[in-house]
């Protein structure tokens, strides 16, 4: 094993037991930088596959582990996660768990609301779900972000505030309307693609069955001449054989 190799070897250990012992934060997070800073292409591909597995179960572990937690406790630990994924490229575990982290917040805001998410955070979140497909997701954090205004009072209102309110409003329902259109469609392409292949297959096995029992295979010209060949040379000896008989009686 390479003195870098070694190295590695020996920052991912330091990482494992990182979050073994619980501490998400930002000294765990330079370690993984530190892993994945490796110019070997291909040894990179393979520490990034198999950290992201490690973590996404460390993940796991850890959210039912600070389900009793406080909401600081639980925010935090949800932000490392965000970061780790982020520094491995998982893009789709990252994105799930930033939705984690905005939807308790929202929901412990109406305790604490310092906790409360702004209209713009779901817009430019919901942004980030469209631009990697995830459009379910993103016209949820739409509904999310429209839920902020009390549109009766915006509607009354003509202060500076209310008219950009109206403009956040109409653009975040754009991007509503526009992920749900993509969304349907996708769904709708995944039906085509099913009913095409329950076509196929039911078009295969009617022909299947349409079809006339098979019958054996006609033996070959050549095979067929040589048993003839056979059969009328056993013919003339069995002639021959009968004639010598006849004339011994004879005699």
């Amino acid at each position: 094993m390479s003195d870098s190799d070694s190295m590695v070897a020996q920052q991912i250990a330091l990482f494992h037991s990182q979050i073994n012992k619980k501490r998400f934060n930002d000294d765990s997070l330079r370690i993984l930088e530190s892993v994945l800073s490796s110019n070997d292409v291909k040894s990179l591909f393979q520490l990034r596959s198999t950290l992201k597995d490690f973590i996404r179960s460390e993940s796991l572990s850890a959210i039912r582990h600070i389900a009793a937690k406080t909401v600081d406790q639980q925010l935090s630990t949800l932000e490392f996660f965000v970061g780790a994924f982020a520094i491995i490229g998982d893009i789709e575990s990252c994105l799930a768990l930033r939705y984690e982290a905005l939807v308790l917040r929202e929901h412990k805001s109406q305790i604490h609301q310092w906790l409360q998410v702004s209209p713009v955070e779901w817009l430019n979140f919901a942004e980030q779900l469209l631009d990697n497909r995830f459009y379910a997701i993103a016209a949820k954090a739409c509904d999310y972000g429209l839920s902020c205004f009390h549109k009766n009072e915006i509607v009354r209102s003509k202060t500076d505030e209310s008219c950009e309110n109206l403009q956040l409003i109409e653009k975040i329902t754009k991007l509503k309307n526009c992920a749900l259109t993509l969304a349907a469609s996708r769904s709708g392409m995944f039906l085509i693609k099913a009913q095409a292949a329950e076509y196929l297959r039911k078009r295969a096995s009617e022909e299947c069955n349409s079809q006339p029992p098979s019958c054996k295979p006609a033996p070959c010209a050549a095979s067929t001449l040589y048993r003839d060949g056979i059969k009328k040379r056993n013919d003339r000896k069995l002639n021959a054989s009968r004639r010598t008989v006849s004339s011994s009686s004879q005699l």
